[in-house]
This record gives structure tokens, C-alpha cells and sequence, in this order.
């Protein structure tokens, strides 16, 4: 059976592994399901629609499952979907999604790190072993994909699209998708250069990076629109999981991708 504080609200038909831990004050409503070796530390709150996996950790005063601050919602049954070995730190929050969306679906994956007082809105998607850092904000329908950092106090427009190992300055504002694999930073938000010390740490071979930093030259410094620098990366790269990434990254996105600094101009980066 649970371990239950004496002092924490539980609600009965909730469905809680033997080995959860609530603490006290901790509120769990009747359709959660927590996995196991999860803790709920005191003062959380867990909302009704959500499932959160095994081996998390909910620190006090963050919300899981609110309903979202969406103006189309109209009570209808939406979700909230955490994977294995988050954790949510103090007073972060995550809104379950809105059918408006056509998802209905709030989702969190597997190894995220939420720092505190970060919100994920209603409809996004974060992938596994991503960090929102401090005070970011995802507006609704953002999706985060896998390994990607997003620095304190970054804000990104709704519908928005972060790629794999991208990793994003502290206080940006992201109103155009940023692609996988780069740095990025300034005002407005500017790619930077690749991702570099994110790829070696995650076992990225210095082909690989060089490829990726090959690519990237073509994009945002040949003088060439985005979509000839794609026709041209088609043509000129042989195939590879990272150019595959990128490019239908670029072609899949809608509201466009981040700018390059003006007058960019290739420069070491440190790869052998």
C-alpha cells in the first residue's frame, strides 16, 4: 500500500503504486494514476486526467493536470501524460490539453528536469531528457523534442517547434522554430552555431558534428533562402540520421525557423 501522510488529501479510487509516497498537505485527486517509487512531496497538487510514471519526484507547490488557461476549453476530459524519472521542482505547472487542439493532450517524456516555477501549457509536447530551466514558459501546442535545453526565463510562442540537442539562451523569445542540433541566443533569437559541447557529451562522433556544422554553413551562411539551401543540402549531402533530422525539420516547419546573425561568417568551432 502507499505511504500516505496522515495529513495529505488523497482521494480514494486514485491508483497509486505500494512503493508512492505522498507527503503531507500533498492533494490527489480521483483520476490519477502515480507508478511506482514516485514521491509526492508536500504541498503538491495533482489534478484530475493524469498519469504520471515511475521513479518521479514532485516538489512542493508545483500543480500537475489544471485545467488549461485556454479560453476555448469548455470542461471537457483532457490529459496529462508524464513519463518515468521526471521531476517537476518547486511550484512548476503543466495544464492538461483541450480538445480545441484536436490532442486533448498535455505529454511529458521520459528523464525531464522541470526547474522551478517553469510552465508547460495546454496541448505541448516535451520530449525525453529535456530541461526547461527556471521561469520558462511554453505557450500552448509547443513541442520540445528529445535532449533539448531551454535556458531561464525563455518564453516560446504557442504552436512553436524546439529540434533534438538544440539548446536555447537564457531570457530568449522564441517565435520561430529553432532547429535541431543548434545553439542559439540574442534578441531577436539568432542561431549561434551548433550545439557543440551537447553533441560530444551525448557521444556525437566528429564526423557527425562536422556534418551537422557542414549543413548548418549551408543554411545560414551561403547568402541562400532556406529553401535553396535545402534543395541544395538534398543534392550535395550523402544521407545520414542528422541530415535527415535537419531537413525535414526546415521542410515540416510552419512558422519558419530562426534567422542567422547578419553578415555570418564561418568561423573555428572547435571540431577536429
Amino acid at each position: 500500500m502507499a505511504k500516505i501522510h496522515p495529513l495529505a488529501c488523497v482521494h480514494p479510487n486514485a491508483k497509486l503504486a505500494e512503493t508512492v509516497e505522498v507527503g503531507p498537505y500533498a492533494y490527489i485527486e480521483e483520476f490519477v494514476e502515480i507508478g511506482e517509487n514516485t514521491r509526492i512531496l508536500p504541498h503538491a497538487t495533482i489534478f484530475n486526467y493524469v498519469k504520471i510514471g515511475k521513479d518521479c519526484n514532485i516538489f512542493p507547490g508545483a500543480v500537475v493536470g489544471a485545467i488549461p488557461q485556454d479560453l476555448k476549453f469548455d470542461g471537457e476530459i483532457t490529459y496529462v501524460e508524464i513519463g518515468d524519472r521526471v521531476n517537476i521542482r518547486e511550484c512548476a505547472t503543466i495544464n492538461r490539453g483541450t480538445k480545441a487542439s484536436g490532442k486533448g493532450l498535455t505529454k511529458i517524456g521520459n528523464d525531464v528536469l522541470l526547474m522551478s516555477y517553469s510552465h508547460v501549457a495546454h496541448d505541448c509536447t516535451v520530449g525525453n531528457h529535456c530541461i526547461l530551466v527556471s521561469y520558462v514558459g511554453i505557450a500552448g501546442e509547443t513541442d520540445v523534442d528529445d535532449w533539448a535545453i531551454l535556458g531561464g526565463g525563455t518564453v516560446a510562442h504557442q504552436f512553436s517547434k524546439i529540434g533534438k540537442h538544440a539548446m536555447v539562451g537564457g531570457g530568449s523569445k522564441i517565435g520561430k522554430d529553432v532547429p535541431p542540433y543548434v545553439l542559439c541566443g540574442r534578441d531577436p533569437l539568432t542561431y549561434a552555431g551548433i550545439n557543440l559541447v551537447g553533441l560530444r557529451r551525448r557521444g556525437f562522433s566528429n564526423d557527425q558534428i562536422r556534418n551537422i556544422k557542414d549543413i548548418y554553413d549551408v543554411i545560414y551562411n551561403s547568402s541562400l533562402n532556406f529553401s535553396d539551401a535545402v534543395a541544395r543540402i538534398q543534392e550535395g549531402f550523402p544521407d545520414s540520421p542528422e541530415k535527415n533530422e535537419i531537413v525535414n525539420f526546415i521542410v515540416s516547419s510552419k512558422r519558419g525557423i530562426i534567422r542567422g546573425p547578419q553578415n555570418a561568417s564561418s568561423k573555428d568551432d572547435g571540431v577536429e
